[in-house]
């Protein structure tokens, strides 16, 4: 067996996480067929993930997701590859989701 553990900050705030988190879900529902359970808490959701030699869970939080996951013998071969995957996916949701930038003012005369 492999695990998979990842950390990533965020300024999303809990309310857009969990948007983000919900794209994820979707995502890995879609293309690795997991069966997703999501259970809302007050400070941090958490979405649980499953299929055969997979399961585990991504703690959504204001300020910070964790995922970690557990891989059976035949898919804990390929753990890097699909850790890879996993981060790839999460920080393109984060990057799309995050808060755009401040513009400077300009002043006009």
């Amino acid at each position: 067996m492999a695990d998979i553990n990842i950390h990533r900050e965020h300024k999303l705030g809990l309310a857009k996480a969990r948007k983000v988190a919900w794209q994820w879900a979707e995502q890995v529902e879609r293309e690795f067929a997991m069966e997703c359970t999501v259970i809302e808490g007050h400070t941090c959701d958490t979405v649980h993930f499953t299929r055969s030699g997979v399961n585990g869970q991504l703690i959504v939080a204001a300020d910070h997701f964790d995922l970690r996951a557990r891989l059976g013998f035949l898919l804990g071969a390929f753990a890097k590859t699909i850790e890879s995957e996993i981060l790839k996916n999460l920080d393109q949701l984060l990057a799309k989701n995050a808060r755009p930038a401040a513009k400077k003012a300009t002043h006009k005369k």
